[in-house]
């Protein structure tokens, strides 16, 4: 957030998918800072986390386990990390937001669709693969965030199925299935893309996804619209 100029002070609201340490802890970081910044004096108004209740729950006992009595003394008073339930929708910004469970079979894990007060509407789909349980969640659907674990064509090297992912062509299917006009790509390998990734992701999505199709690197900016 630093290195893209954004202040920290205008970070008021947060989506926690599930309790993975590659999610949970940089939460961590987020609450402390914060809370820092209102002991200081120089955060107004108050910072509220959405997740569902187990990682919901785990982000409040590392927080309660790590973080100074003065920190600590902030959640719930300023510092609200509020379980949301499957179905649960709740006006943000002036957006609508309805949090889903993705019915994964690691650990519970939640996504979201997004109806903007602009007309256009998109469906988070947390870290794995279209589940039929979320149909409910899916239309209309202008923006699909999708993950893609791996090429296509490089499916028999990294096995995604194995680890409950999915390749470029399934995210590309499910876009095409909902009528999706653009298309992000994301929780891709970097171990045979590495510096390549976008180019080489966005060359297999076009054989199979008429629409716009975003493969971001760190720092890039989309405009949602």
């Amino acid at each position: 957030m630093d290195q893209m100029k954004i202040p920290w002070e205008r970070l008021h609201h947060a989506f926690l998918t599930h309790e993975h340490t590659d999610h949970i802890l940089g939460m961590v970081w987020a609450v402390r800072y914060v809370t820092e910044l209102i002991l200081y004096g120089n955060y107004e108004g108050n910072f509220t986390v959405f997740s569902n209740a187990v990682a919901g729950q785990k982000l409040n006992d590392i927080c309660t386990m790590l973080l100074k009595k003065a920190q600590r003394d902030l959640i719930g008073e300023r510092i609200f990390i509020r379980f949301v339930e499957d179905g649960h929708a709740e006006e943000i910004l002036g957006d609508r937001f309805t949090f889903f469970d993705i019915h994964s079979t690691k650990a519970m894990q939640y996504g979201f669709r997004m109806d903007a007060k602009e007309g256009y509407h998109l469906v988070f789909l947390g870290d794995e693969p279209f589940s039929e349980k979320c149909l409910p969640y899916m239309e209309p659907c202008d923006w699909l965030l999708a993950e893609s674990f791996c090429l296509y064509s490089e499916r028999h090297i990294y096995n995604p199925t194995q680890y409950y992912h999915g390749t470029v062509k399934d995210a590309c299917e499910c876009a095409n299935r909902f009528h999706a006009k653009n298309l992000v790509l994301w929780h891709t390998e970097d171990e045979t893309t590495f510096g390549i990734r976008k180019d080489v992701y966005t060359k297999e999505a076009k054989t199979f996804f008429d629409g716009n199709i975003y493969v971001p690197d760190d720092f890039d900016t989309i405009e949602l619209a």
